[in-house]
């Protein structure tokens, strides 16, 4: 039993080596790929084998070779998180005997790609790092493949002097894109950007020098706001939240933000900023006072929290 875990710990830095993405480097896809190659924990590579086996063939497979059971309502996540990606990968050949069969047949069957046979019977010799490579070099891997996809599919954004970033896809990063386009340009004008936070990656941008002049230090950027922008015209700090999952500056986060920023030589605007008034509405009665409202679908007006003054320091 103690060469089971190596076989699949073997396994699992195969699929590190042919490039699938983190979500297929598992102990799942690592048996489906002993599972195409008929590799079980006793059988040395170069032995591997070329079986044409269903999802529910590779499950009974996992099973009876190296213990593994997992629960019959799983199929649909060894299809559709390991297989497909195998597929879409060039590692495994969907229907090589059949190739007219029709989608979602019972009869599906995946074989593995017969070049990576090759290449995976020398595994453990001094040949398979140059196999690999040429193998490699005839395609290019998943994910860099989903790394090229999910690039193009970035949010871009202009930040001034000719410079733009791109952040992660999604709703927040276009509201994000609003705040420094729309938001700044009408309120913060000349602005300088010291920060911007990124769903996929925190340090979307950041100028750290400019942030260290004007006072502050940040160690976590998990504290920071979405957006920080500096006024140098009134010497403002403008900390902005995107609100679309998550709050607004409400008391909570007006007095933990006040904390991170305390060093700050230039004044602390708090801003909440919403896609919409229907995502307004739902937070009117948490935003904090002595703070900012903008709504991106009116992006000329500002709604003002205070009641002694507009945009503003207090």
């Amino acid at each position: 039993m103690a060469s089971i875990p190596r076989r699949l710990a073997e396994a699992l830095k195969l699929l590190a080596d042919l490039g699938m993405p983190r979500q297929q480097q598992n102990e799942r896809s690592a048996l489906c790929l002993l599972a195409l190659l008929n590799l079980g924990p006793r059988k040395a590579w170069k032995d591997a084998q070329s079986p044409l086996l269903g999802i529910t063939p590779i499950m009974d497979w996992s099973r009876e070779s190296y213990k593994r059971d997992y629960a019959p309502n799983t199929r649909e996540t060894f299809r559709r998180q390991t297989m497909h990606q195998f597929a879409a990968a060039g590692i495994a050949l969907y229907n090589p005997d059949k190739p007219d069969r029709p989608v979602n047949s019972p009869g599906a069957v995946y074989g593995i790609e017969p070049a990576l046979l090759e290449v995976l019977r020398s595994h453990g010799s001094d040949d398979y790092r140059r196999r690999l490579t040429a193998w490699l070099a005839t395609r290019p891997t998943l994910a860099q493949r989903y790394a090229r996809e999910r690039d193009m599919q970035r949010v871009p954004v202009r930040i001034g002097g000719g410079q733009e970033i791109r952040l992660s896809a999604g709703e927040h990063s276009e509201l994000i894109r609003k705040i420094i386009e729309q938001f700044a340009a009408r309120f913060v004008p000349g602005g300088r950007l010291v920060y911007v936070g990124d769903t996929g990656d925190k340090w979307g941008y950041f100028d750290d020098a400019l942030l260290t002049r004007i006072g502050v230090t940040v160690d976590n950027h998990g504290k920071m706001p979405d957006v920080v922008i500096h006024f140098p015209e009134k010497n403002w700090l403008v900390l902005v939240e995107a609100v679309i999952s998550h709050g607004p500056v409400d008391a909570k986060r007006h007095e933990e933000l006040a904390r991170l920023f305390s060093g700050s030589s230039a004044g602390l605007v708090f801003v909440s900023a919403f896609p919409d008034r229907r995502v307004l509405n739902k937070y009117l009665g948490t935003i904090s006072w002595e703070t900012e409202a903008w709504v991106a679908d009116a992006p000329s007006h500002l709604i003002h929290f205070n009641g002694s003054r507009f945009l503003g320091p207090y």
